[in-house]
């Protein structure tokens, strides 16, 4: 009888701060895939940036790994996370889209939209996709600072992105089509496959068989996808090495560069066996670190 009547006595507050209390927490639920998205693509970024740069080198001229490695060592220690903020803006923005945009509209899909979940899927991957283009100037910024031929024109961002105002805004956005082409198709894929292949992968019983099967799982499918669209963004790369003069298409430098590299394939896809490795251990970290991230958050 005490405890009903000291049941009855409490103040209402309490009960109205657990209420006050519901939508912050839910908020946070809300969130978690973007949040999550983010930290992965930083942890992967701050780790595989010096392989990024050989790679990069190799995709705007053609030189072989050695090469490249030799060009990266005469610019010094001092400039080899040269050009880390771009991309880190960039990635970590866009991986918190990528992932946070693409299961707020599967959901979304879902309750307007009756039709194959698979369809609603690979429409929210691809407007999903198309969203992480908006942020296309950080990564054009970023070629423009890895590439050394800029290297007395602008020391930092901020100069690279001042030197390209007087060219209208348009500028900012070179080489958009290649990188919507790429966003698009890429995801769908992705998370297309992502299920699939964990499922063909043996079974886990504990927190660190998953951690590792979600390194496999993303390492599988980024070396895959970065093989299939290595071509897209060697046209990219050298679409967005260029500042000012005329706006080319797609193909016209696709066909410029086939030439260039004697109409060969191999020569098309040098610097793949590296963008293999890298984009093995790269969405490796960034499937892992995501879903360890969504467990514990």
């Amino acid at each position: 009888m005490m405890d009903s009547e000291a049941h009855e006595k409490r103040p209402p507050i309490l009960a109205s701060s657990k209420q006050d209390r519901a939508p912050h927490i839910a908020g946070v639920g809300e969130m978690k895939h973007y949040l999550c998205g983010c930290c992965a693509a930083f942890s992967n970024i701050a780790l595989t940036f010096p392989l990024q740069k050989v790679l990069f080198r190799q995709q705007l001229y053609g030189i072989k790994t050695r090469d490249a490695v030799l060009q990266l060592r005469r610019d010094g220690f001092r400039n080899l996370y040269r050009g880390i903020l771009p991309p880190l803006m960039q990635k970590t923005t866009t991986l918190a889209l990528m992932f946070g945009l693409y299961e707020d509209l599967s959901c979304l899909l879902r309750k307007h939209i009756s039709s194959p979940e698979f369809a609603t899927r690979s429409m929210a991957a691809v407007l999903a996709g198309t969203t992480e283009a908006i942020f296309t100037p950080l990564e054009r910024v970023q070629t423009l600072l890895q590439d050394h031929r800029h290297h007395d024109k602008f020391t930092n961002t901020y100069q690279a992105f001042k030197a390209l105002k007087c060219h209208g805004i348009r500028e900012y956005y070179r080489g958009l089509v290649p990188v919507l082409f790429r966003n698009g198709f890429s995801n769908v894929l992705f998370f297309g496959l992502r299920g699939p292949i964990k499922e063909h992968l043996p079974t886990a019983t504990t927190h660190s068989a998953h951690l590792v099967n979600d390194f496999i799982c993303g390492g599988l499918l980024g070396a895959m996808l970065g093989i299939l669209f290595f071509p897209v963004n060697v046209v990219k790369t050298r679409m967005q090495s260029q500042i000012g003069g005329e706006f080319q298409s797609f193909p016209k430098v696709f066909q410029k560069i086939w030439l260039e590299r004697d109409r060969k394939l191999t020569n098309l896809f040098r610097g793949a066996h590296l963008n293999y490795h890298r984009s093995l251990i790269s969405w490796g970290i960034i499937n892992a670190t995501y879903e360890f991230l969504l467990k514990i958050i």
